[in-house]
């Protein structure tokens, strides 16, 4: 992936800047003609900023909104050939919508040549409709309008275009309180979990062994104690130098289409489970895998000269010898951050890198310290054979997120949890002694932090076993494949035949059982999740909340949403939550991105852009952001029956904690005004 100049204003934005609000322009585009005769190219450039994608022109039906060009006259001219796309767009299976979705990341070229069919001055004027999300959030769809200009219709008559300033329009801007904090969390979230895999990587046999070796040699380089400490610590600088190198290269030199093309064709994701098979298989004893000899002896040999260059080699000759251990670990890592993100692969490595140089810095420094350490023995094949356990759980990822992309349903859901929970059970009894490979000492007794791993393993495949009759597992949803694929989910047959009781007279909703409330409009193709009841038009709710003098609930979602969805599956579940929503709150339901035309007594004249809304989407995604200066969702306001904000609103946050105690202060400030 090219490298991004904006990430000194991403680091000024984050601690330089005292941020309580920030504008976020995502997606900018820009608009050129190339003429030639009356045979024109229409192009419609945009540039995405990093962790964020534009949908393709063509998504199937139930998805998010795609790319559209709508031009306002077409009688002037006639189209030649089909849109061009420069690059071809990603394609990635998406769990949340369940099918194949096409997006672009970093820059895109929309082509569409057309031939005049007049020499008189001519204006082909329009809008690009099109919606753009990131890992945290989405932006209802947006329009940007574009002008062309030929024959002598502007004063230069160059056929360029039309459009203000300096020729670029941009994405609504979208305010928020806290800026983006979400992306930098999880970024040290990554950091977090990748410096633990650097230490777990020291406790390997390739690894282990060579703390006192390093030792010996700075001990023993005939140096001055001053210069074998200097050397030491230019050392452990060389090992996380390395690997952070190998981090860089993979950011710069992979492009996000590579990096998702890692992530989503079934050919990479195929080999990965294979290499993480292999790596496991090696591990359990089968076979040993090692880096070519010629490259360890020839960056061995260059050991011998001393000084900062033997320090840098001998760096070096670690990381070599050690790729039979490693190689899995940091692999992994790569992979987990090839989604696009120029960062994620450094900090990444730096993570590894900086945990794995530590220990052998830290004793080459004090040599003391290493009369403390446990001797080498067959507690070191034992942590292998569990890193072989986790290797072939962890693979399974792979073949999975291939089998998803394309339909072949050989890993379905229970299936891929039967096979985790042999797994690890098997884990658990190779922990208590139960089950012995080739090269395995005899197990004499088992040591407490062995027991503890096996009640752990064996507490996970607890944990898992209701999977299989569809629990939802939402610590790991993001690691097995979609409920969807589930073929026996009792759960669901539970809520179906709930659903059936309610339909047939039991538990109706508020508007159903009152003569103070309608029924809701729109409510024969919008719903709201887990059988709560509700309204999708503003002025509808906000009547019935007075009626029966409830706070409200506005829930600004969109159809294309997807952490709207992760929202009402990880949060709105809750029990607490559930119930306070039920009985508690009118709920409000605004989807942003409905195409749904409104009748023209309904339509609205924004005062934000000036146009004219005309479908329930634009209506209420103008509504938000006049309104709240927000355009992004989820986005949850709590209101008393005037419209007056009761607490501060509240976005994407999957604490149900966080989002109980949001609405149980709603409801004491409710209790206060009345």
């Amino acid at each position: 992936m090219k490298l991004k100049k904006r990430f000194l204003t991403v680091v000024l934005l984050l601690f330089v800047f005292p941020v309580f609000s920030q504008v976020l322009e995502p997606v900018k585009w820009s608009f050129d003609s190339k003429q030639d005769g009356k045979e024109v190219q229409l192009i419609f450039k945009a540039t995405i900023e990093e962790t964020w994608h534009l949908y393709d022109t063509y998504l199937p039906e139930g998805g998010p909104v795609p790319t559209s060009i709508n031009y306002e006259d077409t009688a002037q001219f006639e189209f030649v050939g089909d849109l061009q796309k420069k690059p071809e767009p990603v394609e990635e299976f998406d769990q949340t919508f369940q099918m194949d979705l096409r997006y672009y990341s970093d820059q895109v070229e929309f082509i569409q040549t057309i031939r005049l069919k007049t020499d008189d001055p001519l204006v082909i004027a329009g809008y690009v409709e099109f919606m753009c999300c990131d890992d945290e959030v989405c932006l209802p769809p947006t329009e940007a309008d574009f002008s062309f200009s030929f024959n002598g219709a502007d004063e230069g008559g160059t056929g360029q275009v039309e459009a203000p300033g300096d020729k670029e329009t941009t994405t609504p801007r979208l305010l928020t309180d806290k800026g983006k904090e979400g992306s930098t969390e999880t970024l040290w979230l990554f950091f977090f979990f990748a410096f633990l895999a650097g230490l777990a990587a020291i406790l390997t046999p390739c690894v282990f062994p060579m703390i006192p070796m390093t030792v010996s040699f700075f001990m023993h380089s005939g140096e001055s104690k001053l210069k074998s400490r200097l050397y030491a610590a230019f050392y452990g600088f060389s090992i996380i130098a390395i690997y952070t190198v190998v981090g860089t290269l993979v950011a710069v030199v992979f492009g996000p289409d590579a990096a998702n093309w890692l992530s989503t064709h079934w050919l990479p994701n195929i080999l990965f489970f294979i290499i993480f098979v292999l790596f496991a298989f090696s591990f359990f004893g089968m076979f040993e895998i090692v880096m070519p000899s010629w490259l360890v002896n020839k960056s061995d040999k260059q050991v011998d000269k001393g000084g900062f260059l033997g320090s840098f080699f001998m760096a070096l000759t670690l990381v070599l010898v050690s790729f039979s251990c490693t190689g899995p670990i940091v692999g992994a890592i790569l992979v987990e951050s090839a989604g696009g993100a120029v960062l994620k692969p450094i900090v990444g490595m730096f993570a590894f890198a900086l945990a794995f140089a530590l220990p052998f810095t830290l004793f080459a420094l004090f040599p003391g310290w290493l009369s403390n350490l446990p001797k080498s023995g067959g507690w070191l094949n034992s942590v292998k054979v569990v890193l072989g356990f986790l290797e072939l759980a962890l693979g399974l990822k792979f073949l999975s997120i291939a089998d998803q992309t394309y339909h072949w349903g050989i890993l379905d859901r229970e299936v891929y949890l039967a096979l985790w929970i042999v797994i690890f059970t098997l884990l658990g009894l190779y922990l208590l002694g139960k089950l012995k490979f080739s090269h395995d000492s005899d197990l004499k007794f088992i040591s407490v932090p062995r027991l503890m791993m096996a009640i752990a393993s064996f507490s996970f495949v607890v944990y898992l076993i209701p999977g299989m009759f569809g629990a939802p597992l939402k610590a790991i949803a993001g690691y097995v494949p979609p409920q969807s694929t589930h073929d026996f989910d009792l759960h669901k047959i539970i809520r179906d035949e709930v659903r059936l009781v309610s339909a047939t007279g039991g538990n109706i909703g508020f508007y159903e059982g009152s003569e103070q409330c309608e029924e809701p409009k729109f409510g024969e193709f919008l719903h709201l999740p887990h059988g709560l009841d509700g309204y999708f038009d503003y002025e509808q709710g906000m009547a019935c909340a007075k009626a029966l003098n409830k706070p409200v609930f506005i829930d600004f979602t969109g159809h294309g949403c997807v952490n709207c969805r992760e929202m009402e599956a990880a949060v709105w579940s809750d029990p607490r939550v559930l119930a306070r929503l039920q009985n508690e709150f009118v709920i409000i339901a605004l989807y942003v991105d409905d195409k749904s035309k409104l009748p023209e007594g309904e339509w609205v004249t924004s005062s934000y852009d000036g146009k004219v809304k005309k479908t329930l989407g634009k209506k209420y995604a103008d509504f938000q952001i006049t309104k709240f200066g927000v355009n992004a969702q989820p986005y949850y306001v709590l209101t008393d029956t005037e419209g007056e904000l009761l607490v501060d609103p509240k976005a994407y946050d999957l604490n149900p904690d966080n989002f109980v105690r949001f609405l149980d202060e709603a409801l004491m400030e409710f209790e206060k005004r009345n």
